[in-house]
């Protein structure tokens, strides 16, 4: 007989890890594809943590003094046509409205009609549609800094999709601003990035390495890109933020003006910053296991599920009586300044579907009530980020008082080992050999952090299908000897395979 171990999802991490990450997703009931191709639909567990992420991140934007705004999906052609850096950008990624309305064939279906004399772009972002209003909204010094934000869904085209990760359609935050000077703009711009950072890790549990992109993975029209870069478990890269310092590129093309305090017309300097739905994606493939979904504490939907275990009607009674009380006196404890979130899973299936059901969607805690618990006054813990058979006995007075350093353990421990991988996988590489072999076929993979002269290495590295993730902001300021050409530098560039 075989002793491979037994796991809820098929095939595991190591058998085939984009297949594993696929049924994550279903096991999990987080999302499924969509009739539309490239799309999907996002289910209510999945979008239950994408209003968590929702929730926390416009909490932090509004402390900082911005402010939520809508602007239209449609976006006339010629705005796009207005920064050239920006069309070239994104011109193959956009879905373009060309007709007004439908009209009946003739043959029992329908067809377009009514042409449009200029057609409309959907938006695969909104600094152009954002440019125009703030053309009109900014007349003098007065009237800036504009902080604004918009949650919105745009759409790229996507030749090959995964939910999540890349998808012609998503959701995210865009935010825009404008400032009077240079320094406002660059600060806001680093600002953001630090609350992308900050939200990734101590939020999401997410280790991440801020940086600037290197010219060639820039936005379009921006003069400088920031990025905070995530590790998954497969060791390659996921771009999980960026926040972008635009200079004035897109004032002088929507003239963004104003009447400086000595009567002078300057141009803004402007930004733009966005995450999106793909941090679901990186919170998948950072902590969960070959038996689903694993989640941060303050990310989950649930804090805690009660799972009741009964016999017959009178045991049913007496145990739900019990979970209730349990559930009302934990609902008065707090986690992170919220009342914990918990649930009583009452469905018609015997307590170990419920379980696994679960675990498979990632819930940190699993509480484990039966007559004996009840009887003891106890319950019966299992805790997401321990293996499944890891389980721990509580008086319920006990697991009250302890349940949210419980949580905070979890979401502790889930940071931790997520960080000691990355930090495992971080190769410091000093010569092109080295660099070749941890990027070859079966080489080690991760992150290369080098030193890095030039600008275009990208050609030299395009055919390991490896790319310059960032160059991390906190450097030492020594200089090196580029792998690449020999010429010394001062500045390290990481590398990996990416999403």
């Amino acid at each position: 007989m075989s002793s491979k171990p037994l796991h809820a999802i098929s095939p595991t991490r190591a058998e085939n890890y984009p297949e594993w990450y696929q049924q994550v997703i279903t096991a999990a009931d987080l999302a499924e594809n969509s009739s539309v191709r490239g799309c999907m639909v996002i289910k209510p567990w999945g979008y239950a943590i994408w209003e968590r992420i929702q929730a926390i991140l416009d909490a932090r934007f509004k402390a900082t003094g911005h402010e939520n705004a809508y602007f239209p999906l449609l976006i006339p052609l010629n705005y796009l046509e207005k920064e050239a850096q920006h069309i070239e950008g994104f011109a193959k990624e956009c879905a373009v409205v060309t007709h007004t309305r439908l009209e009946a064939d003739g043959k029992g279906g329908l067809k377009p009609a009514g042409e449009l004399e200029e057609p409309y772009i959907i938006r695969p972002t909104s600094e152009t549609v954002i440019g125009v209003q703030f053309s009109k909204w900014i007349q003098s010094y007065r009237d800036l800094p504009v902080l604004i934000n918009q949650w919105a869904n745009v759409m790229r085209w996507e030749m090959r999709t995964r939910m999540f990760l890349r998808t012609s359609e998503f959701l995210w935050q865009e935010g825009h601003t404008a400032h009077a000077t240079e320094e406002e703009a660059i600060a806001e711009t680093l600002q953001m990035l630090n609350i992308y950072a900050d939200f990734a890790e101590n939020c999401a549990a997410i280790p991440v390495i801020q940086g600037e992109k290197t010219p060639t993975e820039r936005f379009p029209g921006a003069i400088n890109t920031y990025t905070i870069e995530a590790m998954m478990q497969d060791k390659k890269a996921l771009q999980a933020g960026t926040s972008h310092f635009l200079g004035q590129n897109f004032a002088h093309s929507f003239d963004i003006q104003y009447l400086d305090k000595e009567g002078k017309q300057e141009y803004a300097w402007t930004t733009s910053w966005g995450m999106s739905t793909r941090i679901i994606g990186g919170l998948i493939m950072t902590h969960s296991d070959d038996d689903g979904l694993v989640l941060p504490p303050i990310l989950a939907p649930l804090h805690a599920i009660i799972i009741p275990i009964f016999r017959n009607d009178e045991e049913k009674t007496k145990v739900l009586d019990f979970c209730e009380n349990l559930q009302k006196r934990l609902s008065q404890c707090t986690y992170q300044n919220e009342a914990i979130r918990t649930k009583i899973d009452t469905r018609d299936f015997n307590s170990g579907e419920k379980s696994w059901h679960w675990i498979k969607k990632g819930v940190p805690i699993r509480l484990e009530i039966g007559p004996r618990d009840m009887e003891k006054n106890s319950v019966f813990m299992g805790r997401r980020d321990l293996g499944v058979k890891d389980k721990q006995s509580f008086t319920v007075d006990e697991f009250i008082e302890q349940s949210a350093n419980i949580l905070n353990e979890i979401q502790n421990n889930l940071l931790t080992r997520a960080r000691k991988f990355q930090n495992d996988n971080l190769h410091i590489v000093e010569d092109i050999n080295e660099f070749n072999a941890i990027f070859a076929e079966n080489g080690k993979n991760g992150f290369v952090q080098c030193y890095c002269a030039p600008d275009d290495v990208e050609d030299i590295i395009k055919p390991m299908k490896v790319t310059a993730r960032c160059i991390p902001l906190n450097q030492s300021g020594k200089t090196g000897i580029c792998i690449f050409t020999g010429k010394e530098t001062n500045r390290q560039v990481i590398f990996a395979k990416a999403y």
